[in-house]
């Protein structure tokens, strides 16, 4: 009896030292699937500045770096839970967490009334992709080369559904353009009238959403099947084919949203201030800088891949996106807008309407003939900075207000 007694605290020291050799090898894997989750060093500081109540600035700027590594290990882990869910359950995974990021931050934005911020970033999320990815998967990938070739009739399709999304903005802001507001009264009945267009308008675009799904899971499969058997990433050479368990993508899918939720809470409860102290608009904030946090990893694949000559696969990550946030996020914040009484809308401004339509037209022309080159890449990006540039300078409707009365 006394010669069993010391295995029992033995062994249970052997299977809590293999338990923990478990969890640091997972998380070694996930911080090695993408070079950007070294800047989750930045997640504690992030956190401390925002319940330390430090600069507006500050916490800002820390927790919109520490969003980034944290959107990259969450796409990982809904990768990883994905391979195991199977061809169908695992693509509804994707399409419906793909942009966890954008939608914690959108919900958050949203009820605290940031719907300025919301709208930016989810035009910015589209027009970011469309235009900066595509552009730098076409540098990189065609520079050393003639052409790349990808499968037109995908790129073709996508390119179809994103002209509908276009389509549901630029309605909503052609409709209050026709009607006249001269006074307050007739301005309050076109924004309601708007509001229920956009709701209309979203579940719409929602069942477009789920239609794709069906086409891209099951009828039409066969076109999508590269990207399905290149789940590329930007992995080190020593965890590649290493995989999480069931348990721990769950864990890690657990534990990313709770710190994307509280990094993205003081990330929005910030902009205010700094728009005050930056000079920045609201609009800009939300177009250009936001959408950085919660693609950065997406950016990064798409352009490895491209290098690699996996043009479909690299198309497949920059326009799916453009279509998850067009088709299902944007439509799917002004649903939860009507839910928690916030007037979010698909009312666009003109010239913000006039950038998508840009930014849909160069696409739609660029990828009919299923060809690139580098020189293409390059009218992307630098329409993509003309926008930046004049989304820079367009002041938001209180900054034109206080320009207009000191004049």
């Amino acid at each position: 009896m006394d010669t069993n007694t010391p295995l029992l605290p033995q062994s249970a020291r052997t299977q809590k030292r293999s338990a923990l050799q478990a969890v640091w090898r997972d998380i070694k894997i996930v911080f090695r699937s993408s070079p950007v989750n070294y800047l989750a060093v930045f997640v504690p500081l992030g956190l401390f500045f925002g319940y330390s109540h430090f600069s507006d600035t500050w916490v800002f700027l820390l927790n919109f770096i520490a969003i980034i590594p944290l959107a990259a290990m969450l796409a990982y882990a809904t990768e990883e839970l994905a391979d195991k869910a199977g061809s169908t359950l695992g693509g509804l995974l994707n399409a419906t967490l793909g942009n966890a990021v954008e939608l914690i931050v959108s919900i958050i934005a949203l009820s605290k009334g940031q719907v300025t911020i919301v709208q930016a970033s989810m035009l910015g999320s589209i027009l970011s992709n469309l235009l900066l990815v595509v552009g730098f998967c076409f540098v990189a990938g065609g520079y050393n080369r003639e052409f790349q070739r990808f499968n037109q009739t995908a790129a073709q399709t996508m390119s179809s559904l994103l002209a509908i999304s276009c389509a549901s903005l630029l309605i909503p802001a052609a409709f209050r353009l026709s009607l006249p507001d001269n006074n307050k009264r007739q301005d309050l009945l076109i924004n309601e009238k708007l509001l229920e267009l956009s709701r209309g308008t979203s579940i719409v675009l929602l069942i477009v959403y789920v239609l794709f799904l069906w086409f891209q899971l099951k009828t039409h499969h066969h076109l999508f099947e590269q990207r399905e058997v290149e789940t590329d990433r930007t992995v080190d050479q020593h965890t590649k084919g290493s995989k999480l368990s069931i348990k721990s993508s769950l864990a890690f899918l657990a534990g990313t949203t709770v710190l994307v939720s509280l990094c993205a809470d003081f990330l929005v409860g910030s902009i205010d201030n700094v728009v005050a102290s930056s000079g920045l608009s609201k609009t800009f904030i939300g177009l250009i800088i936001i959408p950085i946090v919660g693609n950065a990893a997406e950016h990064v694949t798409a352009v490895i891949v491209a290098r690699k000559d996996k043009m479909d696969l690299a198309l497949g990550v920059a326009i799916g996106s453009s279509l998850q946030i067009s088709l299902f996020v944007t439509p799917f914040m002004v649903l939860v807008g009507w839910a928690i009484g916030v007037p979010m809308s698909l009312s666009f401004s003109p010239f913000e309407t006039t950038t998508l339509f840009i930014a849909v037209f160069l696409s739609n022309y660029l990828l009919q003939d299923g060809e690139s080159h580098w020189l293409e890449g390059a009218m992307s990006i630098v329409t993509y900075v003309l926008i930046a540039m004049a989304f820079y300078y367009l002041p938001d409707e209180n900054t034109m207000g206080s320009l207009i009365f000191s004049t």
